[in-house]
């Protein structure tokens, strides 16, 4: 079901990555784009302004949407566009982790602050899992949180406001988690003699 969702979404987002291609638009120049985005939602979270965030947030999302889908059909993908449109994937999530945290300290609630940073802690353990099993060559698309499903669940609950947000705190943390804890077991058996 996920391959299928994903297909679908390429197909939508082909006749724009098209457009792009022809105005010129590169795709580490979306990739820098949707980062900055984020950078711009998680300051808007820390600041309270929720409904605006969630906004910027997607617009994040749209970039980073298209920044593959630009380089394949215009023919330049290239290794080094990969590592950076991953690298800044991680810092883009900090971004948003970062101002709920800020969000919640300021609010006084250290709960949901600490949430915040476990929740990214896991967020990344989840990436760096894929990425460290992949450089051992086995393939590691396991898992119930997945970045995509992340975002989609942080966009929801920040358009929602800071009670969206406590509650998917609480969901992501756990599922994070879990998800790292599938990936681990799965490399386990995948290279098991």
């Amino acid at each position: 079901m996920r391959t299928a969702l994903k297909e679908r979404a390429r197909r939508v987002v082909q006749p724009v990555a098209r457009g792009l291609v022809r105005l010129g638009v590169s795709p580490n120049g979306l990739t820098l784009f949707a980062f900055l985005a984020s950078v711009g939602a998680g300051v808007l979270f820390g600041l309270g302004a929720f409904a605006w965030g969630a906004l910027v947030l997607l617009v994040a999302g749209l970039g980073d949407m298209l920044d593959g889908a630009v380089a394949r059909e215009g023919g330049t993908t290239t290794t080094f566009g990969a590592f950076f449109d991953s690298t800044m994937d991680r810092y883009a999530e900090l971004a948003v982790f970062g101002g709920y945290l800020a969000y919640f300290v300021r609010e006084g609630s250290l709960l949901y602050a600490l949430l915040s940073f476990l929740a990214a802690g896991g967020s990344f353990g989840v990436s760096y899992a894929r990425a460290r099993a992949e450089g051992l060559g086995v393939d590691c698309r396991v898992g119930l949180m997945e970045r995509p499903e992340r975002m989609v669940l942080l966009l929801v609950a920040s358009a929602v406001g800071p009670a969206g947000v406590r509650v998917a705190l609480w969901i992501l943390t756990a599922l994070v988690y879990w998800t790292g804890w599938q990936r681990i077991r799965h490399v386990l058996g995948a290279t098991r003699p």
